[in-house]
């Protein structure tokens, strides 16, 4: 097939497309391309999820997708398969969007998507696209993929076949809104592959599409994420320095952030999820820190790899002063996802402070309205629950229900001289304080006495 051809395809909506990985960014992805009339089939090794997607379901909690899921699969635009070579044979384009986690080592785990590529190789044919959307380190796309797909095709690359890099900027729990609105980076390996690539997501996103090179595009997407997480390093940093000020950084930040070139993220007891705490680490990853070494970078990872430490810290500090010892005290810990109104715990620092707490042979509880993972404490159904008996409450997620907490209730519930450790700064002080709790929470400088 021409380009040419290609092309015409594309834009008369006759282009079929396989989504290798329908995970968090996969299944979305490919909803919305069958949504808008193209025939979409959605690759993936977990039978689970594979048959979850043939029912008309998301294995997400993603608002609004469910429906768009049970309405394309109606219509006959997308299905599901664990039989990618079936399914790549038969696109014109395939869209690879599996996970790139670190191992432990935390060094990239480029396992799925070699897999992906092998998956591909073995049935590319001339006159197809395929576009790389998983998050990789810089240069992966020319120096990783491109040599694999030529190599065990015979094909060359910009001639037989184009490539694109396009990564994705969406979030959890806003994912739908954001593929359909947020501008869209198209890296290409020529001119015709970004062309290509570009006419693909026009129909996608009404926002801007910005056309570059391959490696640019790599960079791009690390350096927003890494911007994201430096910011939070220090929102951190000063939530610190509030605290041995003696001033509420939550106050601070808000009046700061009054003037118009000042935007400082949010403090908290941990940066989580699958990006943020995993992009500095594939930016770097090619970086020869003996000749070069990137200090607000490494200095961002190490603050923020603290903080779990420190909220765990800041609970036990408060049970030593209200009489108490963490050996056999009750903990509640609210919230193991690694943010709001999602059930994704990937990278979640409840995680850590959890773990933390059981080694300090506290009983430790779990509540999360979203999130089924409870890293080894027990998992209650419900706050009440959680908190009946409890010396110390620790929030580690901002989901909305735990700004709405019946205060007066819950202290009721507890035993004498209550903690509260706000990890993520959805409780007013002042009301937790009037409603008889010790109060503790992220850079909150003020007197630990109700």
């Amino acid at each position: 097939m021409s380009k040419k051809r290609l092309m015409s395809r594309i834009k008369r909506k006759k282009a079929k497309i396989a989504v290798i990985g329908i995970g968090y960014v996969g299944l979305p992805t490919a909803t919305i391309l069958a949504n808008l009339g193209f025939q979409v089939t959605g690759i993936d090794i977990n039978p689970k999820i594979v048959n979850e997607v043939s029912q008309g379901r998301s294995h997400t909690n993603e608002p609004g997708l469910d429906k768009l899921i049970s309405k394309t699969c109606q219509q006959g635009n997308l299905k599901a398969t664990e039989n990618a070579l079936q399914a790549v044979s038969d696109a014109d384009i395939t869209i690879v969007c599996v996970q790139t986690p670190l191992n432990k080592y935390r060094k990239p785990n480029l396992t799925y998507l070699k897999k992906a590529c092998e998956a591909i190789a073995k049935v590319l044919t001339k006159g197809k696209l395929v576009v790389i959307q998983s998050t990789i380190p810089p240069k992966t796309t020319k120096n990783f993929v491109v040599p694999l797909l030529e190599e065990q095709t015979g094909l060359k690359c910009g001639v037989d076949f184009w490539l694109t890099y396009c990564p994705e900027r969406m979030t959890p729990g806003n994912g739908l809104k954001d593929l359909v609105t947020n501008p869209r980076v198209i890296g290409g390996y020529d001119s015709e592959s970004v062309e290509l690539g570009a006419e693909l997501f026009r129909f996608v996103t009404k926002g801007e599409l910005w056309l570059t090179n391959l490696a640019i595009a790599e960079v791009v997407k690390l350096a927003e994420n890494t911007f994201r997480y430096v910011n939070v390093a220090f929102a951190n940093e000063l939530a610190l320095v509030c605290k041995e000020i003696g001033v509420d950084v939550a106050e601070v930040i808000k009046l700061a952030n009054t003037h118009p070139r000042v935007n400082i993220h949010k403090p908290g007891c941990g940066v989580g999820g699958p990006c943020l705490s995993k992009d500095t680490y594939l930016l770097l990853d090619s970086i020869e820190t003996e000749n070069f070494r990137p200090e607000i970078m490494l200095s961002s990872r190490k603050l923020n790899d603290y903080m779990p430490k420190y909220t765990t810290k800041l609970a036990v500090d408060a049970l030593r002063k209200a009489g108490k010892s963490v050996e056999n005290s009750k903990i509640a810990i609210f919230g193991t996802a690694y943010k709001g109104e999602v059930n994704d715990a990937r990278n979640s620092p409840a995680e850590e402070i959890i773990r933390k707490f059981i080694s300090l042979r506290a009983r430790v509880v779990v509540y999360d309205p979203y999130c089924e993972e409870s890293f080894g404490a027990k998992k209650v159904n419900d706050a009440i629950e959680a908190v009946r008996g409890a010396d110390c409450i620790v929030i580690t997620t901002d989901h909305r229900a735990f700004r709405e907490l019946e205060l007066p209730r819950i202290k009721s519930l507890m035993k004498e001289n209550p903690i509260l450790v706000d990890g993520r700064r959805v409780i007013n002080p002042v009301e937790a304080k009037s409603h008889g709790f010790i109060y503790v929470a992220i850079g909150y400088g003020v007197d630990l006495e109700p």
